[in-house]
C-alpha cells in the first residue's frame, strides 16, 4: 500500500463512518476489487477508525464537555435536571457498550474472519439497506436518548455488536435500532455518534500492540489515511443529522443496495 491508496481508503473510511453503508464493507470491496493490500486489514481499519472518532469528538465537543461536567453536579436544584439526564444518558451508553463488548468477545474470530470474504461482505451490504429503509418509516417521538432504559440500550448495543461483521453499517444499526426503541431522531443520531467513542477506543486499545510493531515506513502511509478520514468525517456529520431528523436515509438504502448487487455480480461471474 503506498499513500494515495491510503489517502483514498482514508477517504472511503471517513464518508462511510457515519453515513449508513458500512464502511468496513465498503473498505474490504475497495481492496479487492483494485487489489490494495495492507499489512493487517484489521488494524489499517481501526486505525482510520481513529480519525473519524477525532471527528466526532471536535463536533460534539460541547455535548461531551457537558457529559463529563454533570459526573460532578450532584447538587439539588432548578438547575440539576440537565445533569440528572445527562449522567442518565451516560449510564445508557456505558451498557450499550458493555453488551457490544460481550458479543464482540464471544464472536470475536467469526467476526475478524468475515474480513477474508467480500461476497459475504455484499451480501452482508443487502441486510444494511433493509435496516436503514426499514428506520425512514419509524414514526418520530419525543422520547430523549435520557429516557433510554437498560433494556433498550442493551438491545442498541447489540446491534452495535453485529455491526462489527462488515457490511453491516455501525451508524445504520445503532440509528434504526434507537428509532425502533422509540428514541427521537435528533437523539437518535447523538447516541449513535456518541456510542461509537468507546466502541473505536476500546478497538485501538485491543490492536494497541499491533499498532506499536508497525514499521515507520508503513506508520507514515497510515497517518495519511489516518488525516484523509478524520477530514472527510467531519465534513458529513452534520448533513447526516440533517438527513436523520428529515427521515431521508432510504436514498442510502438504495445505494447500498445497488453497490452489494453490483459486487456480487463481479464477484461470481468474473
Amino acid at each position: 500500500m503506498n499513500f494515495l491508496q491510503a489517502i483514498i481508503l482514508g477517504i472511503v473510511q471517513g464518508l462511510t463512518e457515519f453515513i449508513p453503508v458500512s464502511s468496513s464493507g465498503h473498505l474490504v470491496l475497495v481492496q479487492h476489487f483494485f487489489g490494495i493490500e495492507s499489512v493487517d486489514n484489521i488494524t489499517f481499519e481501526i486505525f482510520m477508525h481513529l480519525g473519524t472518532l477525532l471527528a466526532v469528538l471536535i463536533f460534539f465537543r460541547k455535548q461531551i464537555w457537558e457529559l463529563i461536567r454533570s459526573l460532578f453536579c450532584w447538587k439539588p436544584g432548578i438547575d440539576s435536571e440537565p445533569h440528572r439526564k445527562n449522567r442518565a444518558l451516560i449510564v445508557y451508553l456505558i451498557v450499550a457498550t458493555f453488551v457490544t463488548g460481550v458479543f464482540y468477545l464471544i464472536f470475536k474470530d467469526m467476526l475478524e474472519a468475515a474480513y477474508q470474504y467480500p461476497l459475504l461482505v455484499s451480501f452482508m451490504l443487502l441486510i444494511t439497506g433493509a435496516l436503514i429503509f426499514a428506520s425512514d418509516f419509524v414514526k418520530n417521538t419525543s422520547t430523549p436518548a435520557s429516557n433510554t432504559g437498560f433494556l433498550k440500550s442493551a438491545l442498541i448495543g447489540l446491534a452495535q455488536g453485529f455491526a462489527i461483521i462488515p457490511g453491516i453499517s455501525r451508524s445504520g444499526t445503532t440509528i434504526t435500532a434507537s428509532l425502533f426503541c422509540g428514541i427521537k431522531r435528533k437523539d437518535a443520531a447523538h447516541f449513535s455518534f456518541l456510542l461509537s467513542i468507546p466502541a473505536i477506543l476500546a478497538a485501538n486499545i485491543f490492536e494497541l500492540p499491533a499498532l506499536m510493531s508497525l514499521e515507520k515506513s508503513v506508520l507514515g502511509i497510515y497517518l495519511a489515511g489516518f488525516f484523509a478520514s478524520f477530514l472527510a468525517g467531519y465534513l458529513v456529520i452534520a448533513a447526516l443529522i440533517r438527513l436523520i431528523q428529515a427521515g431521508s436515509l432510504k436514498y442510502f438504502a438504495y445505494y447500498v443496495w445497488v453497490v452489494a448487487l453490483v459486487s456480487i455480480s463481479f464477484i461470481l461471474f468474473s
